[in-house]
């Protein structure tokens, strides 16, 4: 089967940047890679070069790779999905970025780290604990649970995504790059209403100094030049007004993990 005009750029595309870890974005973001494995892939890498005091990749080879995921395994202790992480972080450097060769023999001590069984809550549990539970990080905990979203689908809603009439929320660009659609529980919806209403008069206040403007992805901001300061755009995520709209005062979903562990003690 013939492969397409993009598959084969894709194999050798070569980033413009001239900083390494510059060149190392450019690529992860030409394959459309998640901005979690970006974060894990460019962490990885600055460790393996800091493991090698500071050398350039190009100087290291097969011998280097197995000392430092070895050294994770015997003296660091990770886990072995932390190890498998690190490794395709470093073959992603050497293949895509500076595009040379990697042994596809890598002999690295493996992680021998057991396996623990995850703390799972029953019906009533999860039900005391969102008692618990009120205001904004209320309404994010009760989404998560009662929609089945991850805690950076939730961080990233925008108004738009809320289907009252249907019950559902629609969830973009989610693990993988999907969209998908799961439910909107029916409890909630005079909460949420209540708090988009409070939201929309910040955002009107801050619509008419000029301050309203909403990160949208890709290039929907030149395909929709309005929609930054459109009401259903706004999102959580954004820095200035809708950082008070949606559901937490945080733009991190790490702050936001934080609260919801401190309000559900």
């Amino acid at each position: 089967m013939r492969s397409s005009f993009s598959d084969q750029h894709k194999k050798h595309f070569t980033p413009q940047a001239e900083r390494l870890m510059d060149q190392v974005r450019e690529v992860l973001r030409y394959h459309h890679y998640a901005i979690r494995t970006e974060e894990a892939y460019i962490k990885w890498i600055l460790r393996f070069i800091r493991f090698h005091d500071r050398r350039h990749p190009k100087d290291l080879g097969k011998v280097h790779i197995e000392a430092f995921l070895s050294d994770m395994a015997v003296n660091k202790n990770y886990a072995a999905s932390t190890q498998n992480v690190a490794m395709n972080a470093i073959v992603f450097l050497y293949k895509q970025v500076l595009q040379l060769p990697v042994s596809e023999e890598i002999a690295a001590v493996r992680s021998k780290k057991p396996v623990r069984l995850p703390v799972v809550l029953s019906r009533d549990e999860v039900f005391a604990v969102l008692g618990n539970m009120s205001g904004v990080s209320g309404l994010m905990a009760q989404l998560l649970y009662g929609g089945g979203l991850r805690l950076m689908e939730v961080c990233r809603l925008r108004i738009q995504d809320f289907d009252f009439a249907n019950g559902l929320l629609m969830v973009r660009d989610g693990k993988g790059g999907r969209d998908r659609s799961t439910l909107l529980p029916a409890i909630l919806h005079d909460a949420l209403n209540l708090h988009f209403l409070k939201g929309k008069a910040l955002f009107e206040e801050d619509l008419a100094n000029g301050n309203a403007n909403v990160w949208l992805p890709n290039a929907l901001a030149r395909k929709y030049p309005n929609a930054s300061t459109s009401w259903g755009w706004q999102s959580k995520s954004t820095p200035m007004c809708c950082s008070k709209i949606l559901l937490s005062s945080s733009v991190h979903s790490t702050n936001s993990q934080a609260r919801l562990r401190i309000d559900a003690a």
